[in-house]
């Protein structure tokens, strides 16, 4: 049901309220774990709520990071509990789809004895409102699997140097302990790595400079003229911070946000003047995210291009679907040296793992030999198989894996 009072005054005045007691979801420091570990995500869907929406339900205060629908719940054999209340949150309709008549008034059928869609860009988008409900507030859900830390942190840190290098970026070190993009000469200034407390904290400082380097006129474009002090430059530091915090989520290195506390009082002047600006900043940081992640899904295609071995790949079907799969010798040929993703099927011969989608959107599914493996994964587990220069597998970062001496069960 559409809330009463406007869904972004709603928002921004309990951002505000937070802002003043140091709560709002990007002035919470999180310790490095488990990559995705945070950002509100839907369990049913493996989808993370996104934008305006994942601050909303992060500022709900609730330690478990899944939500879902009160039907989603009932779906997969949960129920939410007698007298809990749900949080509303809004996405926009941009297209609208119809139904194809003819001249008659009648639906158009294709082949198929389908009725024929049409989908048409709507002069204004229209918000429609969904409620779903915490994790904390639904009885018959499983726990939180328990953060598996010292792998995943390597893993972090591996894979947040691959974005700083896939990005292009000229980083230059030597300031000693400042850190900044400047737009002038487009270039991102730091410490030297060992003036760092740690590692994270340097891939932390690092990517939230590169969200900076996002906004120059060649890439996202934003309004980066603003001095220190002023609302356009606190503005901007907000896109960064909301940015930094969902790519430390998304690589699991932390969140620091000690060093941003002099923006505070120009965030908050800024939510009062105008209740949309959360909104807006949030909408950028989801772009800075999809810029960075874009540059490095780019620089690993090209990795692959570039590569002289043509991998074997055959038609395996699983579950009834079929899927064009990837040797993973192969891929550790072609400069891979670890694998990432949800196991489809485990079998005698090969495990299955869908690793992300290639450049025509379709799934990538990698066949790993048990037999190189120190443990066999359980399927539907988000596993990293990682590949030593003797091609031989470590799995990582898997509590429900099994050993080789365990039946392998379909």
């Amino acid at each position: 049901m559409e809330p009463k009072k406007p869904f972004h005054e709603i928002v921004a005045e309990k951002l505000i309220e937070q802002l003043k007691q140091g709560t709002a979801p990007w002035q919470k420091p999180w310790q490095p774990g488990e990559a995705g570990a945070i950002v509100p995500m839907n369990p049913t869907t493996e989808n993370r709520y996104k934008g305006i929406n994942a601050m909303w339900l992060m500022a709900q205060g609730y330690s478990d990071q899944r939500w879902m629908t009160y039907k989603q719940a009932q779906d997969i054999g949960a129920q939410v509990r007698k007298g809990e209340k749900g949080t509303g949150i809004q996405y926009w309709k941009f297209n609208d789809e119809q139904t194809l008549r003819d001249e008659n008034g009648k639906p158009v059928i294709d082949q198929n004895g389908e009725k024929v869609k049409q989908i048409t860009k709507l002069e204004r988008p229209r918000p429609f409102f969904a409620t779903v409900f915490n994790a904390e507030q639904i009885d018959g859900l499983p726990p939180l699997q328990p953060k598996i830390e010292a792998e995943q942190t390597w893993k972090a840190h591996e894979r947040a140097e691959s974005i700083l290098v896939a990005s292009g970026a000229v980083i230059r070190h030597g300031e000693a302990d400042r850190a900044f993009y400047r737009p002038s000469t487009d270039s991102i200034h730091l410490p030297e790595k060992g003036q760092f407390p740690s590692a994270d904290n340097y891939y932390a400082t690092a990517l939230h400079e590169l969200g900076h380097w996002t906004g120059h006129s060649s890439r996202l474009d934003r309004d980066l003229t603003g001095s220190f002090g002023s609302e356009s430059y606190a503005k901007e530091e907000l896109r960064a911070e909301i940015a930094s915090m969902i790519l430390g989520d998304e690589l699991g290195i932390g969140h620091d946000p000690s060093q941003h506390v002099a923006y505070v009082g120009s965030w908050i002047k800024s939510l009062q003047d105008d209740p949309l600006e959360v909104f807006r900043a949030a909408a950028d940081a989801e772009k800075i995210q999809g810029h960075v992640l874009g540059l490095e899904q780019a620089h690993e295609q090209a990795l692959l291009k570039e590569s002289t071995i043509e991998p074997k790949i055959q038609q395996v079907e699983i579950d009834g679907q079929s899927y064009a799969v990837i040797h993973a010798d192969d891929l550790v040929q072609k400069n891979r040296n670890s694998i990432m993703g949800k196991v489809l099927a485990v079998e005698p011969n090969a495990i299955y793992t869908k690793f992300g989608k290639n450049a025509d959107g379709r799934d990538q599914v990698a066949a790993h030999n048990p037999a190189k493996l120190d443990a066999i994964p359980a399927i539907g587990s988000f596993s990293t198989i990682n590949y030593g220069s003797d091609g031989l597998g470590k799995l990582l970062g898997n509590a429900q894996s099994k050993t080789k001496e365990q039946r392998i069960e379909r």
